[in-house]
């Protein structure tokens, strides 16, 4: 655990330590972040319909909150 807190601290010193990005690719990265979020979303919006009773209990989620999660827009957190 202690190697992994170091190499996450390392790489957080080397991101740190960069200069900024221009414009364009700071536009790029913030793009692809909202697209990744909107398509995990999705997914687990997509996975939440298919669960059973059991699983849903499992989770703590009653079926009508799955449902209404479920029909949520990929957009909306």
């Amino acid at each position: 655990m202690v190697h992994h807190t170091h190499m996450a601290h390392s790489n957080m010193s080397y991101l740190i330590s960069r200069p900024a990005l221009p414009v364009l690719a700071q536009w790029a990265v913030s793009f692809a972040v909202v697209v990744t979020k909107w398509s995990l979303r999705h997914r687990t919006r997509k996975q939440l319909r298919k669960l059973t009773e059991a699983q849903l209990k499992d989770i703590g989620v009653t079926r009508a909150d799955a449902h209404y999660q479920a029909t949520l827009p990929f957009w909306r957190p």
